[in-house]
């Protein structure tokens, strides 16, 4: 079958419909199944805008602003090494298991963090829960390649998008107003509620519609020992090489030197060949969903921390400043779901990728005194509305050039290029921020009741090298098409 032919049933696939279910993806016969993990997409989406709002709080409460990017990048360090776990598991035994293992891993590392009486404890809570975030992301890919006819999964995707809105409005709200009247720690603690309905709703339709291997008629594959070993070396390069970013000395080199080591050939070894030439086709699918993530998440980590300790924003304010982008996205993936936009799939990437380099290079503008809040707003708005745009498109792209039995391996590609771009952006980003002061931000009590000490360039420094990043990803995005056949 080619990798480009959307699958068909099999005789030896009792899962597989006799005719092509009707209706779109809330029709009757997806509708259990697509409220189930939308309700997944739910959660992580309530987290990650929830835990950014609160996390220059608990950096300062836990004396570890000094490591506040690395309590990202700990999250997407640990995913790299689920998210390889994750495509094998799928790929061999269906996304059933590595989904429940991924969201109880999750539910886990948000208790740890939420209890830590110490910065490093906090990011060990981080790394349990990036591992269980590694796990269910390409779980779901692995569902939606299964599940859907491929003239469906552009609405899938967007619906992922929708899913943001919400938590996008509400969870920084939610989670400004708990930080400031009954602690940090209660929105790491609270979340883990929140499982219970991805557990209820989704896993039963998961097990009905998409789980066990492609072909149950053949043996139970083995798992690729070589990729995980090769997983397991990307994961510790990139804790190496962020650890010795965030530890300014020369010593730090040795685990630098190390990290790129064993960073080097496991990225090699488990991304498309030519993904780091901009070969056409599925490898510059997956090097611009790196570029893209990579470039935006970098800059976003900074944001509330910026508008905290240098505008003197409250917690709750800062993280609002960033809800629109939750409407935004959605508008950009509802967008690219339409199946008129097909042929324009390239173009809209290209003026994505341009969004979102604008978005990044104008949010500094307000460590002028001069120009108002309310620019990082409008700004990420519009960046996020190009995010919708690439980001949606990518995963479509991707499922369109994947053969059923490859789905599981590609999602990873995709989301390890996703993960590992956050990690090294992360890290150079927070080295920068480090070198230029960054680390004494935030160190008096103003971090909760005003502005501290101004350190502008700390920040100058992290947003406009992520929005030169942002640039090379629209020209990566003119080499999406597979090259054509001789």
């Amino acid at each position: 079958m080619s990798a480009l032919e959307p699958r068909t049933p099999e005789k030896t696939d009792p899962l597989a419909p006799t005719t092509p279910p009707t209706g779109g993806i809330m029709g009757a016969a997806y509708r259990t199944l697509s409220f189930g993990i939308i309700s997944v997409v739910f959660l992580i989406a309530f987290e990650a805008t929830a835990v950014g709002t609160a996390m220059p709080v608990a950096a300062r409460e836990l004396e570890g602003i000094g490591l506040y990017a690395f309590a990202f990048s700990a999250y997407f360090t640990t995913s790299l090494f689920g998210m390889v776990l994750s495509g094998q598991w799928a790929d061999r035994q269906g996304p059933l298991r590595p989904l429940t293992v991924g969201i109880a891993s999750f539910a886990s590392g948000l208790v740890v963090a939420g209890t830590a009486g110490a910065m490093w404890v906090f990011v060990l809570g981080r790394a349990v829960q990036g591992f269980g975030g590694g796990l269910v992301i390409v779980a779901l890919y692995v569902v939606v390649s299964r599940a859907y006819e491929e003239r469906l999964r552009p609405a899938i995707m967007a619906a992922f998008a929708a899913s943001w809105v919400v938590p996008s409005i509400v969870g920084p709200l939610a989670s400004g107003t708990v930080t400031e009247h009954l602690g940090w720690r209660w929105v790491f603690l609270g979340i883990p509620a929140l499982v219970v309905v991805p557990l209820v709703v989704a896993l039963p339709a998961i097990r009905r519609t998409a789980s066990g291997p492609v072909d149950t008629g053949a043996p139970p594959a083995a798992f690729d020992r070589r990729r995980i070993r090769l997983a397991f070396g990307i994961s510790l390069g990139a804790g190496l090489l962020q650890y010795a970013a965030q530890d300014l000395r020369w010593l730090s080199l040795l685990p630098g030197v190390a990290g790129a080591a064993l960073l080097v050939p496991a990225v090699l070894g488990l991304l498309p060949s030519g993904t780091y030439l901009a070969r056409r086709g599925l490898p510059s699918v997956v090097l611009l969903r790196g570029v893209a993530a990579g470039s935006f998440i970098a800059a976003e980590s900074f944001v509330p921390l910026m508008l905290v300790t240098q505008r003197g924003l409250s917690p709750t304010l800062a993280g609002f400043s960033l809800a629109a982008g939750g409407l935004t996205w959605a508008a950009g993936s509802w967008v690219q779901s339409k199946g008129r936009m097909a042929p324009y799939r390239e173009r809209l990437m290209v003026a994505g990728m341009v969004m979102v380099a604008l978005a990044i290079a104008t949010a500094p503008a307000v460590l002028i005194e001069s120009v108002p809040v309310w620019t990082v707003a409008a700004a990420w708005a519009v960046g996020c509305l190009g995010m919708g745009l690439v980001i949606g498109s990518t995963s479509v792209l991707l499922l369109k050039l994947s053969a059923p039995e490859e789905a599981g391996a590609n999602s990873a590609a995709l989301q390890i290029s996703d993960a590992l771009a956050n990690v090294v952006l992360l890290a150079g980003g927070g080295a920068a921020f480090a070198a230029l002061g960054g680390g004494a931000v935030g160190a008096s009590h103003a971090l909760t009741e005003g502005a501290s000490a101004s350190h502008p360039a700390a920040f100058a420094v992290v947003f406009l090298p992520m929005a030169c990043v942002a640039l090379v990803g629209a020209w990566v995005a003119t080499r999406l098409e597979p090259a054509p056949k001789e």
